[in-house]
């Protein structure tokens, strides 16, 4: 599904025709992604009784670019394309970069986002010197350093359900592919542009503090990204925060422990929208 047509922003609708009259879900990727990494979740969801808008951001996979260089540059094109699909009911799900868009998009679409849920995220989302700097001028060695720090060091390459649930797939292997895919059709600079937009993000305890709907905290007790202490300042600001850390998992939450992250969204988004879970 294509939300707008200039330029052309790419929605993954969970195997579902879009129905802008339900309760709806928008997905929001982290660096170097796309919509891909919500297959889980965006795909249940969509099945059982929700609109789902799994996005791919600007310059990202499908959509149009070139990549945008900063996090609110980000929100209002995403806030621009969701007024146009007649959706009057949001959630908004974030992960690692994609959650601190979510922040921007619950002040600038504040009639319509009902809750926000933001997964493996910090305040501020600093990135060190080195690896900015790796991203730029070694974008393949600093993709294999961020697939490293990205999943929690107890899951091993085929050590284990959710890592290897069938030969031949692993999470670690299968997240790299993705990165390096991204790359290839949308160019090695969406890297940088994006960890650099994480890095100099500063508005997010602020945009916090001006949410006025639920917000849910999904966080990995293991993740070495986005330390789940690093989201304490963004947690304090919320008027009506709720926090779930998941033992054992890293920044990749939604592979690592696709079953808890599902099982939240759900409970949210019936607590959100008032309805019951089904």
């Amino acid at each position: 599904m294509d939300l707008i047509e200039t330029p052309r922003l790419y929605a993954y609708t969970g195997g579902k025709t879009f129905d802008p009259a339900l309760p709806t879900i928008v997905f929001l990727h982290g660096g170097e992604h796309d919509h891909s990494v919500w297959s889980l979740q965006s795909r249940y969801m969509a099945h059982h009784g929700y609109g789902v808008l799994a996005l791919d951001l600007p310059g990202h996979m499908r959509s149009a670019g070139p990549a945008l260089t900063t996090i609110e540059s980000m929100a209002e094109h995403v806030a621009a394309a969701l007024k146009t699909c007649g959706a009057e009911r949001l959630i908004v799900v974030g992960h690692s970069m994609g959650s601190l868009i979510a922040l921007e998009l619950g002040a600038l679409l504040r009639d319509k986002v009902l809750g926000v849920v933001l997964i493996a995220t910090a305040s501020p989302m600093q990135v060190s010197d080195a690896l900015l700097d790796a991203t730029r001028n070694s974008p393949a060695q600093a993709m294999e350093m961020i697939n490293i720090w990205s999943h929690s060091a107890s899951l091993g390459a085929f050590d284990r359900k959710p890592s290897s649930p069938g030969p031949g797939f692993s999470n670690i292997w299968s997240n790299l592919r993705l990165m390096q895919r991204v790359a290839q059709r949308n160019g090695a600079d969406v890297l940088h542009a994006d960890f650099a937009a994480c890095s100099a993000y500063q508005r997010g305890v602020q945009a916090a503090a001006g949410l006025t709907c639920p917000v849910q905290f999904i966080l990995g007790a293991s993740d070495s990204m986005t330390p789940a202490r690093a989201a304490q300042p963004l947690i304090d600001a919320c008027r009506d925060a709720a926090v779930l850390i998941l033992p054992g998992a890293g920044h990749s939450l939604m592979a690592e422990n696709p079953d808890a992250v599902r099982e939240a969204l759900q409970h949210f988004a019936a607590r959100a929208f008032g309805r019951t879970a089904a």
